[in-house]
């Protein structure tokens, strides 16, 4: 039997019948993304901001980075910590004390920043949440298109927004006899660029300009901050430009644009932002989408085409519907799939790893977190859109010469992934980061995904460098105590609760470099090269235990009874959840997963650790456990209306998309399997694929 996509879809559709603050509704292309207010556009911003656990309306672009004047060009000045590696010293950025202002510029700069508010003003004045009634919002997920209702004045607004699925463009159609009175206009507002949450910084006017051009119907607004220059671009259909100046400079950085009086009172407007320079993307000249101006798409035009685009993505890839089952929790279960594909077409199609808030504000500065990636994206692979995943893939092979000059300033061989940085691939310093090893066999695992999803030796040959220098580091991090080969000091593992200086042997990173190491030699193998890691992969030490559990650290005895190590994420059942190692033992997994579920502290985990913990139930055979950890009411474990992941208790993480992501592998996990579902889950699939080890 076909699922019926569109059903699937549409019922799932984010309704909203008053104002929902703590949830608002984005649209997007993966590249590109605005944030709405009920209104449809960002007309309350300063609302929305307020509250410390805010979920800012923003709009943001992967390529929108600005430093402020004052960042360090490098981090050339930076002192190192001296970490004992086996009779060497090893530096690492750590410590911030002495060199505050350095560590701290290093870490903010480049930021992600706000490209510019978009909202509406009512007789030329800023409207009020007050005088706003009968608010209704839809968001279509089958169309891609946000549909808002509301009233002022007494009388109705209704605006439709989307953006363009392959240009950063917002398209918005506003339909109100105050449009007609001239009463109801569309204001922008262009921000100095942050490195909070917001991206935004009202209160540094002099530290950016704005200037307008008028030519053609057209306006263009081009924005210069700090060596950043950016445009926008507004195409207004039926509005006459007359009596603006050819060109003029903004010393507030605000405009209205007002549609006069005597029209229809529809108004269709697009909103095209463009870089010009960026000086972190520089190099290579593809990221810089802005060149010769090209006339934008008509409203009309541009609508077909998003329609067209999204009722493409929504056929093209994997689809599970679980409306026939008789569990209750199937149909929370099926918005939560549905919204996340939603949300990672429109955060995470590009071409690099997303932050972990996506396009929708700062979190670390808009930074990626490379140990993220593979909850961010790995998904794709399963559920039949393994392009998607090759996009933000490729960052690797932009930043090994960077992954190199890493390694080799440590004395290692090889290629060592950045953990927290900005598009360049820069390490920015931190007490952690700096410390973290498993996100490096990350490029293997998403690289050998990508090949089973579409096996072509022409992708071989294009990641061999890059899954061989990996492997190159790994084994060259490794250090050998006789004849057993261990992960010692110094790191700090996925559980970021142990001493760097003391860890021995964390099981995660243990089996995960066992896995990639023996992977690497197959990969090889494909090319017709020998083998050259699997000795040191069979070498290495076994996953600790103790009492018929799996331990956190091989130096952890008292995993589960002594604070801190009953916290944060219980990364040891991951070996046996994201992989399937062959030295665990299943009894003892299932028995450790049970100690875990008895002591652990759940307010201390994050939004993946909750798919992970089911992926490793799963594996067990534990289906019912499965489903009841990935729906366990916790704090972090929060699914808002718009289907983001939010981290209860944190006022930076309004939303997680690891969460979101680790959902649909632990979902696309269970659909290729042949265990299924449980008995109460009647699961019709379609277009998964199995790739997962």
């Amino acid at each position: 039997m076909v699922i019926d996509r569109h059903a699937l879809v549409s019922r799932h559709n984010p309704r909203y019948t008053a104002i929902t603050r703590g949830a608002p509704l984005s649209v997007g292309n993966g590249t590109f993304c605005f944030t709405a207010d009920f209104t449809g556009l960002q007309t309350f911003f300063d609302a929305y901001n307020a509250a410390d656990d805010s979920f800012p309306l923003c709009t943001m672009a992967e390529w929108g980075w600005h430093s402020y004047p004052d960042a360090p060009a490098d981090a050339s000045a930076l002192r190192l910590t001296p970490f004992d590696t086996f009779g060497r010293t090893v530096g690492y950025p750590v410590d911030p004390s002495g060199q505050e202002e350095l560590f701290r510029s290093l870490r903010q700069n480049p930021h992600k920043f706000h490209l510019g508010i978009i909202g509406f003003t009512l007789d030329n004045a800023p409207l009020s949440l007050a005088a706003c009634t009968a608010c209704e919002q839809t968001l279509d997920l089958w169309t891609g298109r946000l549909s808002s209702r509301w009233t002022v004045a007494s009388q109705p607004v209704r605006a439709e927004t989307f953006v363009h699925p392959w240009e950063d463009t917002l398209y918005v159609r506003v339909v109100s006899p105050l449009i007609a009175a001239g009463k109801l206009r569309v204001s922008l507002r262009f921000p100095y660029g942050s490195h909070t949450k917001s991206g935004a910084d009202f209160t540094h006017s002099p530290g950016h300009s704005t200037a307008l051009h008028s030519r053609g119907g057209e306006l263009t607004f081009e924005r210069v901050m700090d060596g950043v220059r950016y445009r926008l671009r507004v195409r207004a259909g039926g509005i006459s430009l007359d009596g603006l100046p050819g060109t003029a400079s903004l010393p507030d950085h605000t405009f209205t644009i007002d549609a006069g009086t005597g029209r229809t009172g529809t108004l269709a407007l697009a909103f095209c932002f463009e870089p010009m320079r960026i000086p972190v993307l520089d190099t290579p000249e593809d990221f810089i989408k802005g060149g010769p101006e090209q006339e934008l798409p008509s409203f009309s035009q541009a609508e077909e085409t998003c329609r067209a685009f999204w009722e493409g993505y929504w056929t093209a890839g994997g689809a599970l519907d679980l409306s026939a089952s008789t569990d209750r929790r199937a149909g929370e279960l099926e918005r939560r799939l549905v919204l996340s594909q939603y949300l990672m077409a429109i955060q995470n199609r590009g071409i690099f790893p997303p932050a972990e808030t996506g396009l929708s504000c700062n979190s670390w500065y808009g930074k990626f977190h490379l140990e993220m990636h593979f909850w961010h994206s790995a998904h794709f692979a399963l559920w039949g859109r393994a392009a998607l995943l090759k996009k933000s893939l490729a960052f690797y092979r932009r930043i090994l010469p960077v992954a190199r000059c890493i390694a080799a300033s440590q004395g290692y061989t090889g290629a060592r992934w950045p953990k927290m940085c900005d598009p360049r691939g820069f390490n920015a310093p931190s007490s952690i980061a700096v410390l973290l090893l498993w996100q490096q066999p990350h490029p293997i695992m998403l690289a050998e995904l990508c090949y089973r999803a579409a096996p072509e030796e022409a992708f071989l040959r294009e990641y061999r460098d890059v899954v061989l220098e990996t492997a190159q580091f790994m084994e060259s991090f490794i250090h050998w105590e006789g004849g057993r080969a261990v992960l010692a000091a110094p790191y700090i593992p996925a559980q970021e609760r142990h001493d760097p200086k003391t860890i021995l042997n964390a099981p995660y990173e243990l089996e995960y470099f066992r896995w990639a190491l023996k992977q690497v030699d197959g990969w090889l193998a494909r090319l017709g090269e020998g083998p050259c890691f699997g000795e040191t992969a069979e070498r290495l030490a076994l996953p600790p235990q103790k009492d018929g559990l799996y331990l956190a650290a091989e130096n952890c005895p008292d995993t589960f009874r002594t604070f801190p190590f009953y916290t944060d994420h219980p990364a040891m059942l991951a070996m046996y959840g994201v992989l399937a190692s062959e030295k665990v033992d299943p009894p003892r997994m299932s028995a450790t997963l049970d100690k875990v579920l008895e002591v652990w502290d759940w307010e201390s985990l994050w939004g993946w650790d909750f798919p992970m913990m089911a992926m490793t139930a799963y594996r067990l055979g534990r289906l019912e456990d499965a489903l009841d950890i990935l729906l366990r009411d916790s704090p972090k474990n929060t699914y808002l209306p718009n289907g983001h992941n939010k981290q209860s208790g944190s006022d930076e993480l309004p939303l997680y998309l690891p969460g979101n992501g680790g959902l649909l592998l632990a979902l696309g996990m269970m659909a290729t399997d042949t265990r299924g579902f449980p008995p109460s889950f009647n699961v019709q699939a379609e277009g998964m694929l199995k790739v997962l080890p």
